[in-house]
Order: structure tokens, then sequence, then C-alpha cells
């Protein structure tokens, strides 16, 4: 099986990180060595990729400074099973909650939406043509239905006879073929777009359930689609234009033309092979031994953490998967803990260790107009849906840097997530009021920046709660 990972050089990688995120190359460095060692590996014979290990990655740095992001970006460049959790929603094995091997079963679920998407899209043009068969046909029989139909003549020779049982004599057959070809056609042109249908849609009784297994409760999918299945399902009228049935119907055909069990089998070895786990707030289970109350489990996680990053097998309702190839990258602020404080089991476990920087100033100003998803870009496509327009000056964005990082000293570091609120804050006028402003056109200085926050950064009482 041909695994789908990009064959990006570690400084192509870098670069398309870039586009997202400001600064921190050290971290961008680490997970572009890691996902190209990837592509290495699949490159050596099969007999040989076992002995190759991945090199998985300790990321330490304060709260909002790009970590999350890093690994988001990184698994979307590889098209790679990924899941983010958080080491908090786990507890020790005897203890009420999550068990840590459910991250494993998240993992090859995310895997399993994966593969099925990209089979489908690999039908999707098959798949298209039968739904628009179908919805044709159910417009011909509408609009036939509503014109009179001529009764059957039927003669002593077999020519005439067939027609009376098909319903269709050679001439209405031919005509019937010409209409759905102009249906099709008129159908995929988006004429008959508002026009109402019923159809039936398939819908179970009840496809999940929560039942407890000896790792901790877990969701247990039915497939209704198996004949044994003790939910049958049922199927119920509904009506839909036919813009809505086109969509909800292509769908359908897709996924009645891929093998449900290649997909779950695919699934699996993309999840042991590719799978990337963004294991965040790792230092909140950093807990110093001996302790009691509410953290007791704490080293009890690490401790369970132990076998699933060195490498074990985890059984999921798509079959067993092994994490040894699986790629780990651990976050967290450490601004109480240090790393020091996990287990030393568990750091030999994440060897490659990246320092975050603290976002200053600058990095602010970067942050408001660089990445593609900047903030700014993000609010002006907003309030173009209203026809306003908004723009910033030079000397306003040095201002929102300013009062950005001002606020992050007065209060708690929260790093790049301040400028969300302080954005919030300066443009909250104009997103409740622009469905009814005249001023179509407006552009933020640096005095209006500076009129619009300075009271509420100068009032400490006020600014804690709102900023």
């Amino acid at each position: 099986m041909n695994l789908p990972i990009e064959e990006l050089t570690p400084r192509q990688i870098v670069t398309e990180l870039d586009r997202y995120i400001v600064g921190q190359n050290q971290a961008k460095r680490a997970v572009a060595v890691a996902l190209r060692n990837r592509y290495r590996r699949q490159q050596l014979p099969i007999e040989e990729r076992e002995d190759i290990m991945p090199k998985n990655i300790l990321m330490v740095g304060p709260t909002g400074v790009g970590k999350t992001e890093i690994a988001r970006r990184l698994a979307q460049l590889a098209r790679a099973p990924f899941i983010k959790v958080e080491a908090t929603k786990f507890t020790e094995v005897g203890y009420v909650g999550r068990d840590v091997e459910s991250m494993i079963r998240d993992l090859a679920a995310a895997a399993v939406r994966l593969v099925e998407r990209e089979k489908m899209d690999a039908v999707w043009p098959e798949a298209k043509r039968r739904a628009i068969e179908r919805i044709a046909e159910m417009i011909d029989e509408e609009i036939q239905s509503e014109t009179p139909a001529e009764e059957p003549v039927v003669g002593d020779s077999i020519d005439e006879v067939i027609p009376f049982y098909t319903g269709y004599s050679p001439e209405a057959a031919q005509a019937r073929a010409e209409r759905l070809k102009n249906l099709e056609v008129e159908i995929e042109e988006g004429k008959h777009d508002p026009r109402v249908l019923e159809i039936y849609v398939e819908e179970s009784s009840n496809p999940f359930l929560q039942v407890f297994t000896p790792g901790g409760m877990e969701e247990m999918g039915i497939d209704t689609n198996q004949l044994a299945s003790p939910f049958p399902s049922k199927h119920v009228a509904r009506k839909i234009t036919v813009a809505e049935a086109r969509e909800s119907m292509v769908d359908d055909e897709a996924k009645k033309m891929i093998d449900r069990s290649a997909v779950q089998r695919e699934a699996i070895v993309r999840a042991e092979q590719t799978g990337i786990v963004f294991l965040d707030e790792i230092d909140k289970v950093a807990g110093k031994s001996g302790s009691s109350g509410p953290d007791v489990s704490r080293e009890g996680v690490q401790r369970d953490l132990l076998p699933i990053i060195e490498g074990s097998t985890v059984a999921t309702k798509f079959g067993p998967c092994r994490t040894d190839h699986i790629l780990f990258i651990a976050a967290g602020a450490f601004h109480i803990s240090k790393p020091s404080d996990l287990i030393p089991e568990l750091q030999g476990r994440l060897p490659i260790r990246v320092q975050l920087d603290s976002l200053n100033e600058s990095d602010f100003r970067r942050i408001l107009f660089e990445p593609k998803n900047a903030l700014t870009v993000q609010y002006q496509k907003l309030l173009e849906v209203e026809g306003v327009e908004i723009s910033f000056t030079e000397d306003a964005l040095d201002e929102i840097a300013r009062y950005a990082m001002l606020v992050n000293e007065k209060m708690q570091n929260i790093g790049a997530r301040r400028l969300h609120t302080i954005m919030e804050r300066l443009l909250e006028d104009v997103l409740y009021e622009a469905p009814e402003i005249d001023t179509k056109k407006i552009v933020y200085s640096a005095e209006t920046v500076s009129a619009r926050l300075e009271k509420v950064v100068r009032d400490s009482s006020r600014s804690s709660f709102q900023l």
C-alpha cells in the first residue's frame, strides 16, 4: 500500500508552516524533520521499516504561542490521521474517566473518516451521475403522473403483448429515454433546484450505544448496513428540494460504491504508519509522587502513557491498532511544573525537546497581517458580507500590538490569544451595527485604536473582566 505522505523537504515544510505560524523556527524544524523521516522510512525495504522508530517530540512553551497550530498544520500537510487530546481528560486505570487507550480508538476513527472521504472523492463523478439519474426518474414519474396515460392495446402478436407487461412500447421507451436525458442535463444545470421531491431516507433506530469495556466507557458503533444488525434501519419520507436531494443522494451513492471493510483495513494501516497524536496539557499530569486528593492519579496517567507511546496493540472497533510507529507530540506550558517533573520513563519516550519562545510586540504585529488566516483578514471577510469595508493603517497595527502586549504584561500572559480579545473590543460597535450603518468604508488609524482601547486598558478593574 502506497501511503499518501507528501514528498516535501524539511525546508518546504517549514515554509508551509510559515504561512500560518509566526516565529517558533526551532519547533517548526523539529516537526519538519519528524515528518520527513516518515517519508524516508516508507522508501526503505519493508523488512527494514520495523527497525525505524519515530522520535516523539515534547514542546515546551507558554500558552498561545503556536504549539497546537503547528501540530494541526503538520497533519494537514501529511494528509495523516490526526487527533488532539488533553492529558487532563485521562485517569489512571481504576478511576472513573477515560483511559489513555481511548486516544488510539479516536485516532482509528479519525483514520476511517479520512480514508472514507478519500474513497468517496475517488468515485464522486460516478456517484453524481447515478444520483442525477435517480432524481431524473423521480421528476419524470411526477410529470407523467400528472398527464393522463393511454390504455395499452393488447393484440395477438408477441410484439403487441410485451408492451402490455413492461408498460412501455418501443416508441414510449425511446421517448422516455430522451426525456430522462434532457432532465439529467437540466438537473445538472440547476434548472430544477427549487422543485420539491419526496424521497425516502434510511434512518437507523439506534446506531450508537455507550458500553462499559474493561478499559472504561466507550462508544460502540453498530453498522446498520449489515444484515445481522440488531437495530434494523427504517425508511422515512422527507420532502426536500432537488438541490438538497442532489447533495444527499450523491453522498449516499458514493457510500454504496465503496467497500466498508476495505476502508477500515486501510484506515488501521494509515493510523499505525502515519498517525499523529497531539497530547496537549501534558504538564498538568506532571505531579509529585506521594500526593493525595484530586491529583492522586497524575503519575498513574503518566505510567499508563508509557506502553502506548513505546508501542503496544490497542483494540478498536475497527480492528487492533499498533502504536509502535505513531508519532506522539506532547506539549505543555510548564509554568508551574517543569519537564523534569515528568517521570523519567516518560521523558525518555519524548526524546526531542523543543522550546517555544514567548511572543513579543513585533510578533503580535506580524500575526495581525502576515499569516494566511490573519486576524485582520478574518474580520475584513466577515464584514464584507454586510457590505462594510474596513482597513487598518500601519500605525494602527502597531497600536493594536502594543495594547495586546501591555494587557499581557498587566494580567495573565495568554500569548497571541490576547489579540482576539483586543480585536473584538476594538471592532465591537462595527460588528454590532454593520447591517444598519450608512458608512460602508471604515479606516482604523492609531488615533482610532487608542481612543477605543485606552480607557478599557487603563481601568484595571474593567479590563480584568473585558480583556
